[in-house]
């Protein structure tokens, strides 16, 4: 064999050789194709994600337009197969076996939740259209969770522009009723987006010029506080304590803003009612509420009956808090009104008004009403004094 020969002969057996080993490279390895429908029949243009549960070694495979893959060089070994679309995982599939042969891999969501109806229906022991319409069910409690979950998120955007606007100098009630509006339509059913609204009304009412517009703003603040009530009872008891406690403590602060607004529109003994409502539900708050019920009726007398009721509920508003220096101011206001005269023109003061307003002037010597006091305190030929809330030096 001559040199040239040895040297073709050498090179055929380096090729046949190197044939084998990429014949045996090759035949190591397997190979998967399929196509991916959504529930519709559509095609899913995704992505799928080949795990081997063996040693974590990751294949990422897409679709095309048709829904359709294929990918050569998969190491054979049992897979968790994760298809997504969009970030949202669409189907998992644990085992999914791959040899040396080709492996065809569809996924058809719609056969697949038809298969999972079926099992259902034969572990639970009830028709496939029962399961149906049980799983339909619980899709649409999720959509509906979301959609809420969602609109809160929106609502406290809504109150936060609102609460800027009742913040501004001035408050500027319009935009921040139309605010609060807008959050109450998004959560119809929640009594806190319906409270704000009514309140933000009370508060516009109390600051318009014009009777007939005041009117209007107070009436539409009693149906948006009574819709908060009605919603706040509905409810069911919150199981947490705390939480329940607060609920209570919401009522009873609907029910407080309630009798204001009943009071302006003329409705006093509803008022009185709403304001009692407030006191059994939160006794904690009771001289909040006994003050705003006197300032409620002390706003509004106009015989001595009335200012009665006014005196009773400032008298109960002192024994729930014994320092409510304004309460001791109203009362003896309210007292000064029901004074009387003698023949010779003296006037005869009611009894308990000298000790109000001393007693306001001991609490407060400079205080809001410190002035009125005084001058109340003169017309009835009274001594002003000037050591109220001073400590008597010994002698």
């Amino acid at each position: 064999m001559d040199r040239l020969t040895s040297k073709v002969l050498l090179l055929v057996l380096v090729c046949g050789s190197l044939a084998g080993l990429a014949f045996a490279q090759g035949s190591s390895m397997g190979s998967v194709r399929g196509t991916c429908k959504d529930a519709q029949g559509a095609p899913i243009i995704g992505q799928m994600v080949w795990k081997n549960q063996d040693d974590g070694r990751t294949y990422n495979i897409k679709t095309d337009k048709k829904g359709s893959y294929y990918s050569l060089g998969i190491e054979p070994g049992n897979y968790v197969v994760t298809l997504s679309k969009d970030g949202q995982v669409m189907d998992e599939q644990k085992n999914v076996h791959v040899s040396t042969e080709e492996l065809v891999y569809d996924v058809d969501l719609k056969k697949i939740q038809e298969q999972g109806v079926a099992d259902t229906a034969k572990k639970s022991g009830i028709t496939a259209e029962q399961v149906k319409q049980q799983t339909e069910q619980q899709q649409a409690s999720v959509e509906k969770t979301k959609q809420y979950n969602e609109n809160v998120k929106l609502v406290n955007d809504k109150w936060k522009v609102g609460d800027e606007l009742m913040k501004a100098t001035p408050p500027n009630y319009p935009q921040a009723i139309a605010a609060y509006q807008e959050a109450a339509n998004l959560l119809p059913t929640n009594d806190q987006v319906w409270y704000k609204v009514g309140a933000a009304y009370m508060d516009s009412a109390r600051a318009q010029t014009d009777a007939a517009e005041k009117k209007k703003q107070n009436t539409e603040a009693y149906a948006d506080l009574q819709k908060a009530i009605d919603l706040k009872k509905a409810d069911k008891p919150a199981s947490d304590a705390a939480k329940a406690e607060k609920a209570t403590r919401d009522l009873a602060a609907y029910y407080d803003n309630l009798g204001a607004v009943a009071a302006r529109l003329g409705k006093a003994d509803e008022a009185m009612a709403d304001y009692q409502q407030a006191v059994q539900l939160d006794p904690a708050g009771a001289a909040k509420y006994y003050f705003n019920e006197g300032i409620t009726l002390y706003n509004t007398a106009m015989d001595d009956a009335t200012r009665k009721k006014a005196i009773e509920a400032f008298d109960k508003t002192l024994v729930a808090d014994p320092n409510k220096a304004e309460a001791y101011y109203l009362k003896g206001a309210t007292l000064f009104a029901m004074m009387t005269q003698k023949p010779d023109g003296t006037p005869v003061p009611a009894p308990g008004t000298i000790e109000a307003l001393n007693k306001y002037l001991e609490l407060q010597p400079t205080g809001g009403y410190a002035e009125q006091a005084k001058g109340m305190l003169v017309a009835l030929n009274q001594k002003i004094e000037t050591g109220y809330g001073t400590a008597k030096k010994k002698k």
